[in-house]
């Protein structure tokens, strides 16, 4: 199978990005709450227009944040996206790397901030921040937040299978019946699944012969 088949496949079976979406915020608070934080986000990058998108926040100004975008290598997180590095910054406004035209359209300055790139199989997908801590942020702690970027990626390029199989199926054609054979074979029952499951198997063992 082509990778765009792969994409519309999985994405037929996993589900509505919606709940992706919600994962992505639940990531977000539970990340918040755990570092005692003002606020946190996960952008995503978009690599045909080059920029960032906030994906998910938390905080007095999440609302007006998610859809917002910007220059993929702007700001700290453009560094930490290009760099695939983790980082902590104590004094965000002496950072030199620091939007401050960013932090203005957002609404929020933050003082100080730990983020983490999101990466899937060598790939990076965005970026995952915690802002404005209670106390200090730690290298140490940097492991912890790690974790939740590891959720937050798979979520991620689940997200961007789903936008790619849309595309597919807006399309039309031999690539958008495979999807729907394949959310046919989703919806059903767990008797007849197993038979119809065998059946895509074996087309797939078709396509690779």
């Amino acid at each position: 199978m082509s990778d765009d088949v792969h994409a519309a496949v999985a994405a037929a079976l996993v589900g509505s990005r919606e709940r992706y979406r919600a994962l992505l915020s639940s990531i977000a608070e539970v990340a918040r709450a755990i570092f005692a934080a003002k606020a946190s986000s996960i952008l995503l990058l978009d690599q045909e227009e080059d920029e960032l998108v906030f994906e998910a926040a938390t905080g007095e100004e999440a609302p007006r944040l998610v859809g917002m975008r910007f220059p993929a290598g702007t700001g700290i997180a453009g560094w930490v996206v290009g760099t695939r590095q983790p980082l902590v910054v104590e004094d965000v406004a002496a950072d030199p790397r620091h939007a401050h035209e960013v932090a203005q359209a957002t609404g929020y300055a933050p003082k100080g901030l730990m983020a983490v790139p999101l990466l899937v199989d060598e790939r990076v997908l965005g970026v995952l921040e915690v802002l404005d801590r209670q106390t200090t942020f730690s290298l140490a702690e940097m492991e912890l937040l790690g974790l939740f970027a590891n959720q937050a990626a798979i979520a991620l390029d689940l997200m961007q299978r789903a936008r790619e199989a849309e595309a597919i199926l807006a399309g039309g054609g031999e690539l958008a019946a495979v999807a729907r054979l394949a959310a046919a074979v989703d919806a059903l029952g767990e008797e007849r699944r197993p038979q119809a499951l065998e059946l895509l198997r074996a087309i797939d063992a078709v396509l690779r012969s």
